[in-house]
């Protein structure tokens, strides 16, 4: 049972929103609240790889007695978190990576320019991602840096709340904007986050047919290879078995783990080819990801190889798209030969199946084709019509109301009370939702 009270007759524990200093590592947090060392060697290899996963900078929570860390909560990603927790009764302390606890929140705000858009919805709301959100969704249509005084802004979000604070994106689901001339501008997003100025949206069908096509024909031609992009694929052809996920179930270990990569199923000594041209930064062993290549392709991205039975590149040297780096294997913390894929821009894991393209050669080839024959050639006839967007005849009434008023209806995040009480308990998601209270 958690227990969070204001009452200071047992003792007194304050929560702190912190930041995490950047690069200071998870042993040398350990350090700066005396916490033993030994905590180290108790984490599984499984585990201790997200230990990288903390982000400089990133905000995360403490909540301690004095100088003495009762409890902390870092996340390594959206939908994960680290939890390092004291027990009162030993004062020892736990390891552990549970799911974080938010809740969604909807806000409807009107803005009177004062100053500037951007600053006056910070002003406001306490979420200066909002204004830029919003120049994008109205970028080509509304010159922002035009606003005049007395001009009015008015938005519907949602954003997720965690302990009282913004967390993650917000998402506007309407707006509408009218200076002192000219009638407003409405936005409405849809469903898959696309904005409309109408309340109507134009969506085209395709419809496919068939001809009959002789020919003969000799000719040397330049070919983009189809999927071939700046990244490419591991292990071409290979079947996918696990996906990138903040959340996934682990096989093993049956909990929940972020999964910050793409699992590709290949017998081992399979070749596992460089995605991207770039230098070797790290070749060699990885604890829980067994034999490990890492390669700086530029522009922030790092591309990750790990589980490999044999590798073929040293530290330092530099390899081509397409290059042979090593083998498939089982190495480190593995249920059977495969490769774990990752790819990092400026250090955040991102989804690699969005970025990598399918083939694995070279971006163009040349081809000398001499054709005598008849085929069967498909055509597409693209037709165009309008269908309303999902709940926008109600936002737009929703709007206008909230134009026409005369309150900002601006939500207040709360403020996580001072001199709380922490009883030790396993339950963390009871311990979040009481910090709100």
């Amino acid at each position: 049972m958690v227990i969070l009270l204001t009452s200071m007759v047992l003792w007194s524990a304050e929560v702190h929103r912190s930041h995490w200093k950047s690069g200071e590592t998870f042993s040398e947090y350990l350090q700066r609240y005396g916490i033993s060392q030994d905590l180290l060697k108790s984490i599984s290899d499984d585990d201790s790889k997200y230990l990288s996963e903390i982000q400089g900078g990133e905000p995360f929570y403490e909540m301690l007695e004095g100088s003495t860390l009762i409890d902390a909560l870092i996340p390594i990603g959206e939908e994960m978190q680290i939890e390092l927790s004291r027990d009162l009764r030993s004062g020892r302390y736990r390891f552990d990576i549970v799911p974080i606890v938010y809740r969604k929140v909807e806000d409807e705000v009107l803005v009177r320019i004062e100053r500037n858009c951007y600053s006056d919805i910070d002003r406001l709301t306490r979420n200066p991602r909002l204004g830029f959100l919003l120049k994008r969704l109205y970028k080509g249509s509304v010159d922002f840096r035009k606003f005049r005084a007395g001009d009015k802004i008015a938005f519907v979000y949602s954003q997720k709340s965690r302990l009282g604070q913004p967390w993650g994106p917000p998402h506007i689901r309407g707006a509408v904007v009218e200076g002192r001339r000219g009638k407003p501008r409405f936005i409405f997003v849809d469903e898959e986050g696309n904005a409309w100025r109408d309340i109507r949206k134009t969506i085209r069908k395709t419809k496919t047919a068939k001809k009959r096509v002789e020919y003969s024909t000799t000719r040397t031609i330049r070919i983009r290879q189809r999927g071939a992009s700046r990244f490419v694929r591991p292990i071409p052809g290979a079947r996918i078995t696990s996906r990138f996920s903040y959340k996934r179930w682990h096989p093993i270990l049956h909990r929940y783990r972020p999964h910050l990569g793409v699992d590709f199923g290949a017998r081992r000594g399979t070749p596992i080819h460089a995605t991207g041209s770039g230098r070797v930064i790290y070749a060699g062993w990885m604890r829980g990801y067994g034999k490990v290549v890492k390669i700086d392709h530029g522009r922030g991205y790092v591309s990750l190889y790990a589980h490999q039975s044999r590798l073929k590149v040293r530290r330092g040297s530099y390899v081509k798209r397409g290059e042979v780096i090593g083998y498939v294997g089982s190495t480190g913390r593995s249920t059977g030969p495969h490769l774990h894929f990752g790819l990092y821009r400026n250090g955040r894991a991102v989804d690699p199946l969005k970025v990598l393209g399918r083939g694995s050669g070279p971006l163009y080839v040349t081809r000398r084709i001499t054709t005598h024959h008849t085929k069967i050639q498909s055509y597409t006839k693209i037709t165009k019509h309008t269908v309303p967007i999902k709940g926008a005849a109600a936002m737009k009434k929703r709007l206008k109301k909230l134009l026409e008023g005369s309150k900002p209806h601006a939500f207040r995040w709360e403020v996580i009370a001072e001199n709380l009480i922490h009883v030790e308990d396993r339950n963390v998601s009871a311990r979040e939702e009481n910090l709100t209270h």
